[in-house]
């Protein structure tokens, strides 16, 4: 009689970790049985994670006979969730995530090796949002403009790039709708960040005379700064990692950036927390020649222009309400070179394959001179 199958989801009970679990689970143990136990429980862990790299290669593999392609990202995602879901146990679900995270970028590298551009230098909150996309498996690319990332995957110098869209705090984020306006770049996923800024320095707090940042988290922290350092001197840099570097150069200076910034430059944390908005994000589109696949809890994001007379923006955002679909995101911007013009992003609920959108997009097609896909992409949870 053939071995019944093992019930989905449960574990291996005969593993050498798991029989020993059960001896002590029956049996008080001491310290040294736990590291042992803890030592098999590591083995184990390593050879189920050589296992699954394995797999994917060999996955890989078979779409590549079969003229696919070899990664299909939106899986990454789905894949990590639902395993996160499952879980039962102590460890938080972000932990899990973040742990999955790495796993599923590790053995991504082993098919192919991306190369992801983004707002540099290292330690930017964008390059967190990066990481937290992406894992660490990845060639990360620095540059030194938010147009310097599309043209890197517009060359395809680059297989993706992250970019700011928009802050909770100070709005749009004007250079990055600029260059959807100028190059064909198709959003394929998005990251929310929680932002947490740290007062960072070698000096003490009563010794500082210049705190520098970014415009953002200046901003971002003013009315912190103006309470606790009044007299200190608010100096405006290229980037957070710049103002932690000036901040362990310079007497008397101090940076406000992020915790991992402060850990990279050896800084000591001299405040925590100091946004002033405790609630502070800012949301990345991640941009690429890349389709993502319908999740079923999908954003599109479209850019308008309409004609410049009575009514015409009403008329287009009507077809919207026809079709019973929800904006989760509307901005106008100035149309480069063309004075008094304005572009209109925009993004709905649902993906540019649902019929509801379909049917959307064709009727906006007669109420408006200029319509774009610039993606669809499945709605981000906030990570911190």
């Amino acid at each position: 009689m053939a071995k019944a199958k093992k019930q989905a989801g449960r574990p291996d009970e005969s593993s050498p970790s798991a029989k020993r679990a059960k001896k002590v689970a029956q049996n008080p143990a001491t310290a040294e049985e736990l590291i042992s136990q803890l030592a098999e429980q590591d083995r184990d862990l390593v050879r189920l994670l050589n296992e699954r790299a394995r797999t994917l290669v060999r996955i890989a593999k078979c779409r590549k006979r079969a003229g696919q392609a070899p990664l299909v990202f939106a899986e990454e995602a789905e894949r990590i969730n639902r395993a996160a879901a499952a879980g039962r146990g102590p460890l938080p679900r972000d932990a899990v995530q973040a742990a999955l995270r790495e796993v599923v970028s590790g053995c991504r590298s082993l098919v192919r090796e991306l190369r992801v551009a983004f707002l540099g230098p290292l330690y930017t909150y964008s390059h967190l949002a990066a990481i937290s996309h992406f894992g660490q498996s990845v060639d990360f690319a620095p540059v030194g403009s938010i147009a310097a990332v599309f043209e890197e995957v517009n060359r395809a110098q680059a297989d993706f790039g992250l970019v700011p869209i928009e802050n909770s705090t100070d709005g749009r984020i004007a250079d990055t709708l600029d260059m959807f306006a100028r190059l064909p770049v198709r959003i394929c996923g998005e990251v929310e960040l929680e932002i947490q800024h740290f007062l960072l320095g070698k000096c003490s707090r009563n010794e500082i005379r210049e705190v520098y940042s970014k415009q953002q988290p200046l901003s971002q922290c003013r009315n912190w700064i103006a309470r606790h350092l009044p007299t200190a001197r608010a100096i405006e840099v290229t980037s957070t990692a710049t103002a932690a570097q000036l901040a362990l150069e310079k007497p008397g200076a101090a940076a406000i950036a992020s915790l991992q910034a402060g850990m990279h430059y050896g800084l000591n944390v001299i405040a925590e927390r100091i946004e002033d908005n405790a609630n502070n994000t800012t949301r990345f589109a991640v941009i690429g020649d890349h389709t993502a696949e319908p999740t079923g809890n999908d954003r599109t994001a479209l850019l308008i222009q309409t004609e410049h007379r009575f009514g015409a923006l009403a008329d287009a955002l009507g077809i919207f309400k026809r079709n019973q679909l929800n904006l989760t995101w509307i901005e106008s911007f100035p149309v480069p070179d063309s004075p008094r013009t304005y572009l209109f992003f925009v993004e709905v609920e649902g993906h540019q394959t649902d019929i509801p959108v379909i049917r959307c997009l064709k009727a906006m097609e007669t109420k408006t001179l200029r319509l774009e896909i610039l993606g669809s992409f499945p709605a981000a949870r906030r990570v911190g």
